[in-house]
């Protein structure tokens, strides 16, 4: 099934009366690609993908299907197939008739529909549940036929709205690596809505984090996670968080420095070209819990251990550096215990430091 089609989105804005839930977005999502919408509840990315699927109708702005522009096309014409997070099946009707529903009403044979049925059916690994009803099935195999009745319909696209947020967590984590694979091998362009940016990180080709109606970063899993474009974005991507301190960049003995009232760091020579004209500026730095070393060093940054989380292969380590909290990750070998004091490193290169009025992203 390879049937390709591209998503563009020319400055959207959709309102509910005073609310502006989507707020001026234009994207492109490629040919085949994996596209996931990640944000907070409210922040406008289930609107979204329900005005693709024509279920809502946008105040300003185009969307377009490759060069077609379907603003006023009734979702039947979109050629778009949307799982929904509830799942949405007929419990009166048998996974068999749930997944040919769809092709029924779009005057499909009766020979093409168990055709295309029982393909998706294999495909899923649900040839054994077609004659049962959704009652009788768990929630994972819920979802797999609401998967069958999108696929059955060989969509240009693939709307899905988190599709995952019902089943356990263990199931959750299956399924990721199952719909990845499937839209692989479908090649079907996909977008994907979810809040859990662990969901977001390890499915998508590209992420749209979103906030406020808005995206404020649509870039690579990896660039999200290493280059984030603003304060927002840092915070969202990544578990646990990114840790933040108030600081000012300034001159201390000739030399350039940045000083929180936690702590004073020498700025590395590679990286004074970019720092030198923002002295005296109210900045944010900011580092992850991942990213945080023990030191040896005279000049360590002071914390006291407050608590140890074990997680089997790592360590959640809380601290307090001097009366802000802080998180950092580690081994199981080099994790300190409540109350201990340490000397604490942050690597130059895994620095991240923006502009405390703009939350944009500086380094």
């Amino acid at each position: 099934m390879i049937n390709l089609a591209s998503v563009t989105l020319e400055n959207v804005t959709k309102k509910f009366g005073q609310v502006t839930a989507v707020d001026n977005v234009s994207l492109e999502v490629k040919d085949g690609e994996l596209v996931v919408l990640v944000g907070p509840s409210g922040c406008g990315k289930s609107t979204l993908i329900r005005m693709i699927a024509g279920l809502e109708t946008p105040d300003e702005g185009n969307i377009y299907l490759d060069d077609l522009l379907v603003n006023d096309l009734p979702p039947k014409d979109r050629n778009v197939a949307m799982v929904f997070q509830d799942y949405a099946l007929y419990p009166h009707m048998t996974v068999f008739e749930n997944m040919a529903f769809a092709l029924e009403n779009f005057g499909y044979d009766e020979r093409e529909i168990r055709k295309r049925v029982k393909e998706a059916a294999h495909l899923l690994g649900i040839e054994n549940l077609l004659d049962r009803k959704p009652a009788q099935l768990s929630g994972g195999q819920r979802q797999r036929v609401a998967l069958g009745r999108a696929i059955v319909r060989e969509p240009k696209v693939f709307l899905w709205d988190e599709p995952l947020s019902n089943i356990d967590a263990k199931l959750r984590v299956e399924m990721r690596a199952e719909l990845r694979k499937l839209q692989r091998r479908l090649k079907v362009t996909t977008i994907h809505v979810t809040h859990d940016q662990v969901e977001a990180m390890t499915m998508a080709d590209r992420v749209a984090v979103m906030k406020d109606g808005r995206i404020r970063q649509f870039d690579s899993p990896e660039k999200v996670y290493s280059k984030p474009a603003d304060e927002f974005v840092a915070s969202f991507i990544g578990s646990p968080p990114m840790n933040f301190f108030n600081c000012v960049l300034t001159r201390k003995r000739g030399k350039l420095v940045i000083e929180a009232e936690e702590f004073v760091l020498d700025v590395p020579r590679e990286l004074k070209d970019i720092l030198k004209g923002l002295v005296g500026k109210e900045l944010r730095f900011g580092i992850r819990p991942e990213d945080i070393c023990f030191s040896t060093k005279k000049g360590g940054i002071k914390a006291k251990v407050d608590v140890v989380e074990p997680l089997g292969a790592e360590v959640l380590v809380h601290l307090l550096i001097g009366k802000s909290p802080a998180m950092m990750r580690t081994d199981p070998k080099s994790a300190p215990k409540p109350g201990e004091m340490v000397l604490l490193e942050f690597p130059s290169e895994k620095w991240h430091i923006f502009d405390r009025k703009t939350t944009k992203a500086i380094i």
